[in-house]
């Protein structure tokens, strides 16, 4: 099938904003579609217009609760029972990522089951965006497209005009993520080793590095309680920093995530617009990863590379 199949982009209720703006940048028009809900909570997706041979792509984060993800299912399911050309799945947060490993006895790969699940509902290739690993791409059977945060965040710190940066992770696992921040950036790289009393909550945290009189980057793929980055930022003002920011891609922000963060050391966070904001803040900004998302999907649909459009 090639080009000569209709491209069409459908959002899902939990993203609808985002795919308008991916819509505006290419200059078409978002699909119809609906979700009716039945008086129990039952929803039943449905498309308002033919998708039969269609490129459908699919926008809908899958952050908690379950509904997201199980009416991007609904919606998968619905478009392979009405003869779509091909379906791809536009996810920019994927929900459950975190669960990427068996680091305990007794618990779910929670990742490798939402694979399992968008392919038995009928994907032909996902287009996410930052997941929480790497390797995630390896618990699907279809071609995956890991975009990158990056693409945006970069240019964006490149203008800011600050003195003398420094990029930090919140943590050992974002180092590789922290290390091409420095490097395509030109800067030092400094750590934070943390420790966790239990989910959501820091224990201990040592800072490796000298931040003194730096302004600082934190990066991140999400920010979550904001007890990581928080604590993370106080740390480095206290070390003489000059100033910290954070940069993540997405903002889940649960609470007291929003508190935390206007009380903290932190002078802004950056995040993109792969989850709707839940709540203004003076120090909390989004930038918006649309107009990537939409070249990449011309470019699948064009079968063309997207490598080159991110810094990896």
């Amino acid at each position: 099938m090639g080009k000569d199949a209709p491209l069409k982009v459908f959002a899902g209720t939990a993203t609808k904003a985002l795919a308008e703006a991916i819509c505006s940048n290419m200059g078409i028009k978002l699909g119809q579609s609906s979700c009716p809900v039945f008086a129990d909570g039952e929803f039943e997706p449905c498309y308002e217009e033919t998708i039969r041979g269609s490129h459908v792509f699919i926008v809908q984060s899958t952050m908690p609760p379950g509904d997201n993800l199980l009416e991007l299912l609904l919606m998968i399911d619905a478009a392979k029972r009405a003869s779509a050309g091909k379906i791809i799945a536009v996810i920019p947060y994927l929900g459950f990522a975190r669960q990427d490993r068996k680091d305990k006895p007794r618990v779910s790969i929670g990742a490798k089951l939402v694979a399992d699940l968008l392919s038995a509902a009928g994907i032909d290739r996902l287009i996410a965006l930052d997941l929480h690993a790497d390797q995630i791409q390896g618990f699907f059977n279809v071609p995956v497209d890991h975009m990158y945060s990056s693409a945006v965040f970069i240019p964006y710190i490149q203008q800011m005009g600050l003195r003398d940066v420094v990029i930090a992770s919140p943590d050992v696992g974002g180092t590789k993520r922290a290390n091409t921040y420095s490097r395509l950036l030109g800067t030092d790289m400094v750590i934070c080793h943390k420790t966790r009393a239990k989910a959501n909550v820091v224990g201990g945290m040592t800072l490796i590095g000298d931040v003194r009189d730096k302004d600082v980057i934190l990066v991140d793929d999400l920010i979550d309680t904001a007890g990581t980055i928080t604590k993370a930022a106080g740390i480095m003002i206290r070390e003489g920093a000059n100033s910290v920011r954070a940069f993540a891609a997405h903002g889940l922000l649960s609470p007291p995530a929003v508190d935390l963060i206007e009380e903290s050391a932190l002078t802004e966070v950056f995040f993109t617009d792969s989850i709707p904001p839940k709540r203004e803040s003076p120090k909390i900004k989004y930038i918006s990863i649309a107009g990537e998302l939409a070249q990449a999907i011309e470019r699948v649909y064009s079968n063309e590379s997207i490598s080159g459009m991110f810094f990896k």
